[in-house]
């Protein structure tokens, strides 16, 4: 296959995976993730039960988990298309190994890509296996979010010569990447761990968390412990609200911090004498943080709307993808 071709399978697959993020957070969100008790397949079938006959059968094989058509539709839905992207990592790993011997072909990250797919594939099959722990659930998502900017990189090493134009980046500037980046990372995990704890909406109300209080009762022992042994089933969560309200603030705050983190990147990239391109990275990140930041007082105030707690998910991963190209800018032109 030609490069141009390689090129626009990597785009392909690159959207795809933003896709199985959006999808993801909406099974999750909706509480479908065990929509299906087992794995690969939905009670014991590689498509849902629908005939009454296919449903009893289920219903008995699994009589503590009687069948939600509608649940485990969603969770099989969000499975055919990580399957579909899994496949689509493999082919582009084929081609690369094949054109191995061609000029500037990547091989290190189609390879990583396919070894990472597998281990989400595990992931997929212990969210399931070990009732949605949120430590294995925030690993997932993570893992998604890193095959989305993967393929992203891989989209740049691919892309048409000439599409991107080289510019000098000073050292400060590139360290305030490097530590942006981080601290993205981190925020990233938290929301995470916000989400698997069911603690979005532990606070009510902005900027203060509940019934007018800066800082209420919270429990930081509890909030953060991440293995709490096997057998646990963490559907709707397992803390009580003073440990969700940990995990909450913490979130919160380093929300803020990540906004002042970003905004001072965003001042170092908009400046006068940036080059073109980063000044139209860095109102690129402008818009998304105002974004994010819009997403998640709205998923506050409005106590969780599916669409735009989804939305909020979709916003990191650009968020990160973005972040990642400026720090991969950054080293190549070191």
């Amino acid at each position: 296959m030609k490069r141009h071709n390689q090129y626009r399978l990597a785009v392909i697959t690159c959207l795809l995976a933003f896709c199985v993020i959006l999808v993801g957070a909406y099974v999750r969100l909706s509480d479908a993730g065990l929509g299906c008790p087992d794995w690969p397949g939905c009670y014991g079938k590689m498509v849902v039960p629908v005939n009454e006959t296919a449903v009893e059968a289920a219903n008995r094989a699994y009589a503590d988990r009687p069948l939600d058509q509608g649940k485990a539709w969603k969770e099989m839905v969000h499975r055919y298309l990580a399957g579909s992207l899994g496949l689509a990592i493999l082919f582009l790993a084929i081609l690369a190994w094949h054109g191995r011997r061609h000029l500037n072909q990547p091989l290190l990250l189609p390879t990583l890509l396919l070894l990472l797919v597998v281990f989400q594939a595990a992931l997929g099959m212990w969210t399931v296996t070990l009732l949605v722990k949120p430590v294995i659930v925030t690993a997932h998502l993570l893992g998604g979010f890193a095959t989305f900017v993967l393929l992203g990189l891989l989209v740049l090493k691919l892309r048409p010569v000439g599409s991107l134009h080289a510019f000098d980046t000073s050292r400060s500037l590139r360290r305030w990447v490097h530590f942006s980046l981080l601290i993205l990372l981190l925020q990233i995990s938290l929301g995470g761990w916000t989400s698997t704890n069911y603690a979005a909406l532990a606070c009510s109300e902005f900027p203060t968390c509940y019934a007018g209080s800066w800082w209420p009762e919270m429990d930081f022992s509890e909030a953060f412990v991440l293995w709490r042994g096997l057998g646990v089933n963490y559907e709707f969560g397992v803390l009580d609200n003073s440990a969700r309200t940990a995990i909450h603030m913490t979130h919160r705050i380093g929300a803020l911090i990540t906004a002042l983190t970003l905004g001072l990147l965003v001042w170092r990239l908009t400046r006068p004498d940036s080059a073109p391109l980063l000044r139209k990275l860095g109102l690129t990140l402008l818009l998304l943080l105002a974004l994010q930041i819009t997403l998640g007082i709205t998923n506050v105030l409005g106590h969780l709307p599916l669409s735009i707690a989804v939305a909020h998910n979709g916003g990191a991963a650009l968020l990160l993808l973005l972040l990642v190209t400026l720090f991969w800018v950054s080293r190549r032109y070191e």
